[in-house]
């Protein structure tokens, strides 16, 4: 028997309706800006995920090679530094980067100053499938922003830098996962 799909998300306008009837207090503009960005990360996230797959690495990887390059050359960082970085238990970042050496991505050498601590860095290959994301993803956010002026797209980014300011303000320990995701 072929899986058949679960009804359809409701569109926004649905949406909205439903909470307004169950909840009188909702602004229904609030509701139509939130749920519209939260649909969007989402939805750019699969489309993130399908992307980083064709490249034969997971979102997770994806986001520990940005922060090696984020950091800058020579593209190092200590496993607690890239744990911090990206809201990871220690556990989980040593899980992810074992992961990561097995596949040629990632590098772990004992730093030379203090033999104790450990390096992670970047490979050719793992700074490849790096650049090669980024140009499809390059693509996938231009194609997503077409319709949109150079000025709108100012506008926009403006106006989602102040949100997220405000939440950073608000919720500054917000930054992370609230558990590991692998």
């Amino acid at each position: 028997m072929a899986d058949t799909p679960g009804p359809a998300e409701p569109s926004l306008e649905e949406q909205i309706a439903a909470y307004q009837r169950e909840f009188q207090g909702l602004d229904p503009q609030v509701e139509r800006v939130v749920s519209a960005l939260s649909r969007l990360n989402r939805r750019m996230n699969v489309a993130y995920g399908r992307q980083t797959a064709e490249l034969g690495i997971s979102n997770a990887e994806w986001e520990v090679l940005k922060a090696l390059v984020l950091a800058g050359e020579p593209y190092r960082l200590g496993p607690g530094d890239l744990a911090r970085r990206l809201g990871l238990t220690p556990a989980a970042m040593t899980h992810r980067i074992d992961r990561m050496v097995a596949e040629g991505l990632v590098t772990r050498e004992r730093d030379e100053s203090n033999r104790v601590r450990v390096i992670v860095g970047i490979t050719e290959e793992g700074r490849a499938k790096w650049l090669e994301g980024l140009r499809m993803a390059t693509v996938f956010e231009e194609e997503l922003l077409q319709d949109l002026s150079g000025d709108e797209r100012t506008q926009l980014g403006a106006m989602l830098t102040r949100l997220l300011r405000r939440v950073e303000e608000a919720q500054p320990d917000a930054g992370g996962r609230l558990t590991d995701l692998d």
